[in-house]
């Protein structure tokens, strides 16, 4: 009796009671899990195709790039910052003179990238796109030094060589810290009334081009007329010797070619005694019949 009475006395666990001592537990058990998966997340990097990863550790840059791919790094000291290493193209201008003292606009576009081993020095040395500040400068401080040798018209007609020029100066002038791949010229802007003076001379040089043409056509068959004349003279020259030495020749030509109506009086040869042959002027059994 006195055991059953105990157990029915006994108070049962209040479930409130029970929250307030696990809620804690469980909250600081997220806590960590968070922790955990922030850590985690900041402990590894990914470079991403293209581009290479600059290590910064506290402010200080590593000396050596990181390649393509996955990796670890310190978590929440470390940050690894992607720099682009494929080809880039921007757009350019240069205001250019040339040698005959005529303003020259070049439109442009510039094809340029940059090298792995420059990577780490142009993130110390350059912010942002290091094209606004290293490569656009030289460039059109390369075309005006070419351009400037050269007439408005020859930098016209002579755009390609302008650009390989350019180009060659440009590397020299920038370096190996970046690759300009290469320049293309898009437009050439010059002044109405020196457009219109160029237009004007090479119409001239055309006209005067088809001339020296015609002149030169004119010329070669002339002589060709000369040369087929001579020929021929020369043809009947040997004829006639020719002949001078085999009159029967002759006579035998004749008569191969007589159409057998037309009367036809072969001379004969002056040399032997006897008349020249006369031919008929029908066959045979015509000049019959008529009797």
């Amino acid at each position: 009796m006195s055991f059953r009475n105990a157990n029915q006395g006994a108070v049962p666990p209040n479930i409130d009671d029970i929250a307030r001592a696990v809620l804690p537990k469980l909250i600081g058990i997220g806590i960590l899990v968070f922790v955990f998966i922030i850590a985690s997340s900041t402990a590894t990097y990914v470079v991403e195709p293209g581009t290479r990863g600059i290590r910064v550790t506290l402010g200080k840059t590593s000396d050596q790039f990181l390649p393509e791919g996955f990796g670890f790094k310190a978590p929440f000291i470390t940050a690894i910052v992607p720099v682009n290493v494929r080809q880039k193209t921007q757009t350019a201008r240069a205001d250019c003179f040339s040698s005959d003292l005529q303003q020259v606009t070049l439109e442009l576009r510039v094809l340029y990238r940059v090298p792995e081993e420059s990577v780490v020095q142009i993130f110390r040395q350059y912010a942002g796109d290091p094209f606004d500040s290293l490569i656009a400068p030289r460039v059109q401080e390369a075309l005006k030094e070419v351009t400037a040798n050269l007439s408005a018209e020859q930098i016209v007609k002579s755009r390609e060589e302008v650009k390989q020029k350019s180009l060659a100066a440009a590397r020299q002038k920038i370096g190996t810290i970046l690759w300009v791949e290469d320049i293309v010229i898009r437009n050439i802007d010059l002044s109405a009334e020196l457009e219109r003076a160029i237009e004007a001379k090479m119409v001239a040089e055309q006209q005067a081009a088809q001339a020296r043409f015609s002149q030169l056509q004119a010329q070669v068959e002339a002589e060709t007329a000369v040369i087929r004349a001579k020929g021929e003279a020369e043809a009947i020259q040997t004829r006639g010797d020719a002949l001078k030495l085999n009159p029967a020749f002759l006579r035998l030509q004749l008569v191969e070619r007589w159409n057998g109506k037309s009367p036809l009086v072969v001379p004969g040869d002056a040399n032997r005694t006897g008349a020249g042959l006369l031919l008929p002027l029908g066959p045979v059994e015509d000049s019959v019949g008529s009797k």
